[in-house]
């Protein structure tokens, strides 16, 4: 099949490898002309496993292609799947003016039959505002072309979304007519072999799917980390607890993991929009707003213990942060706790020695001139000399690192374990002080 996305970011990209992959011809159009001019070169804009080898090889193989012409994109498109971003607006809501401004594009240069499936993340309704704008643009040219708008929402994980495309866990279609589902069950059939994993609903039924799911794991993750604020005042151990529970099968293992707070750019922006669209509405959505004001507060637990260690006297200080990105295998900085910790250690007065094996070009884009900020291309470079150490992002270079080494090379060793991934015997027997999410 001949497909265009429109949007040449995180899901586009890691869509556009996918589909081609799997045979599809595929062309990838942003009005970033500097962008699609560094894709075609092979230079991709974003750190995600594998995704640079397969824009590549498919590249190679004349299945895939980039531009920045609309005209081109829609050029014997079968499907064209808009992948475009949907940042929070000022209240809290999606900001769909790139989506809305992609459907008056088509509207005003589509000649033929064409299916428009929207994979943006977006509000309750939105597919009807796209078909209404191509809609209104085709009238006004006075033609009358036919044409679907479908919804086919996007669960793909940061550092995994490979994978994730290849072997989805479901493929969730809105759709209202048979024609287009028959269309789309086609474009997904080489991802639905094993078992049925196509899942066809009503459009607004698929567009609440997306936000219902990220606002689900969103709320496991601040209930523990509310969990664990009470473990740590009545003197319990949070990891005995998350295995105690985890163990239910009802509960599960997954997304109970303590710690300092979910970033990136789906949980917050999709937490808020929800609770957005609930109030347009007339429902006050509380949990949401419970769920968005635990991790705001998480967020600072790290900076909460080392003031509590250091009696608030952190003016000229040395402290060493591990993991710089929202989560590990990415670079995406967006909402990272890492930021909300940095920003307040320097406001404090003290000054950060930083490491991420990814994230360290785009932190230094984000703190740039903050000569309190430094990045180190070897973790143990970043901890000599520094009076604590917090890890933030569990990398699995972290995961056993040499803690005789960093006793003997910190000026003091205080270890403030943000992601509840070390030992506290392990540590403390070697002389140095330890402090974690929720543990005594």
């Amino acid at each position: 099949m001949r497909i265009s996305i429109v949007g040449s970011g995180y899901v586009g990209l890691v869509s556009g490898a996918g589909l081609s992959e799997v045979g599809h011809h595929v062309a990838c159009m942003d009005i970033d002309q500097a962008r699609i001019e560094n894709l075609q070169k092979g230079i991709v804009p974003i750190f995600e496993p594998g995704l640079e080898d397969m824009l590549q090889e498919n590249m190679r193989q004349g299945r895939l292609e980039f531009t920045s012409s609309m005209e081109e994109a829609l050029a014997g498109a079968q499907v064209l799947i808009i992948a475009v971003g949907t940042p929070p607006d000022e209240d809290g809501s999606a900001d769909l003016s790139h989506v809305l401004a992609v459907a008056r594009s088509i509207g005003e240069l589509i000649e033929k039959p064409l299916v428009v499936v929207v994979k943006s993340t977006v509000p309750v309704g939105t597919c009807e505002k796209v078909s209404a704008g191509i809609a209104r643009e085709l009238e006004r040219r006075g033609l009358d072309v036919e044409f679907t708008v479908a919804s086919n929402p996007e669960f793909l994980k940061e550092g995994a979304a490979i994978s994730d495309f290849l072997k989805p866990d479901r493929i969730i279609v809105g759709v209202d007519n048979e024609k287009a589902e028959a269309l789309l069950r086609e474009l997904y059939a080489p991802f639905n072999r094993n078992h049925e994993k196509l899942l066809c609903m009503d459009v607004r039924s698929s567009e609440l799917t997306k936000y219902a799911a990220n606002t689900m794991l969103a709320t496991k993750i601040s209930l523990m980390n509310e969990l664990s604020n009470v473990a740590q005042l009545v003197g319990a151990d949070i990891e005995h607890v998350r295995n105690g529970i985890g163990s239910d099968p009802r509960i599960g293992y997954s997304f109970i993991y303590p710690g300092a707070g979910y970033g990136g750019s789906c949980f917050p922006k999709d937490v808020r929009a929800l609770e957005r669209t609930a109030s347009q509405h007339g429902y006050e959505a509380d949990l949401l707003k419970a769920v968005e004001a635990v991790n705001n507060r998480q967020k600072h637990k790290p900076f909460e213990l080392l003031s509590r260690h250091f009696d608030g006297q952190l003016d000229g200080l040395k402290v060493a942060v591990w993991g710089l990105s929202f989560k590990p295998n990415t670079d995406d900085m967006r909402e990272a706790p890492s930021v909300v910790l940095i920003e307040a250690l320097i406001s404090a007065g003290a000054s950060v020695r930083a490491h991420d094996p990814e994230a360290a070009e785009e932190a230094g884009k984000i703190f740039n001139g903050r000569e309190e900020f430094s990045t180190f291309e070897d973790p143990y470079s970043a901890a000599a000399g520094a009076d604590a150490l917090v890890l933030m992002t569990e990398w699995k270079l972290y995961w056993a690192p040499d803690f005789d080494r960093l006793h003997e090379s910190m000026n003091q060793a205080v270890i403030v374990d943000g992601r509840n991934i070390w030992s506290p015997e392990v540590i403390r027997r070697r002389g140095m002080t330890y402090h974690a999410i929720g543990r005594p």
